[in-house]
């Protein structure tokens, strides 16, 4: 039996930015495990990068092999296309998410973790339940804030 760890996320909002959520699903020798979270104000793709982080961090040994299905672009170009590099040598200038990428980054140094595109809303299973935990987290009552999107927005004059 494989020791890859199979993790499936997607992100989701209502409105972009508004209401998000993520949702995740990882897989591992016959085990499953479902996380979620929602957060007031956020954006899609925040929340596409925020499902892979707490997978990764959720991994509970250093080192895991984990394989990350996701739906994003956005999050799989980035390591498949090895824009990351260019944003690192930036130092992250002018680059929208700087806290998450950075947050992300330091996790796939930990663990040995490759991406794989997936299409999403289409026949796969898992991205699609992802989905369902994405949009089901931000409806719930209560929602955090999202500080990394609050404090990366322009203040707004008179308020």
């Amino acid at each position: 039996m494989s020791d890859i760890i199979h993790i499936y996320t997607d992100g989701a909002a209502s409105g972009n930015p508004g209401p998000g959520g993520y949702g995740i699903v990882m897989l591992y020798k016959g085990h499953r495990k479902e996380l979620s979270g929602g957060f007031k104000l956020t954006t899609n793709n925040r929340m596409e990068l925020l499902g892979v982080i707490v997978a990764l961090e959720s991994l509970k040994k250093a080192h895991c092999e984990a394989l990350v299905h996701s739906d994003s672009k956005y999050v799989v170009d980035a390591f498949e296309k090895h824009w990351l590099e260019g944003w690192i040598k930036k130092d992250f200038k002018k680059i929208k998410n700087p806290d998450l990428w950075k947050r992300l980054l330091a996790l796939t140094r930990k663990h040995k973790v490759k991406f794989k595109w997936v299409k999403g809303h289409a026949d796969n299973v898992e991205n699609n339940r992802c989905d369902e935990l994405a949009v089901a987290a931000y409806k719930l009552p209560g929602l955090k804030e999202d500080e990394g999107y609050l404090s990366s927005q322009e203040p707004i004059l008179g308020l």
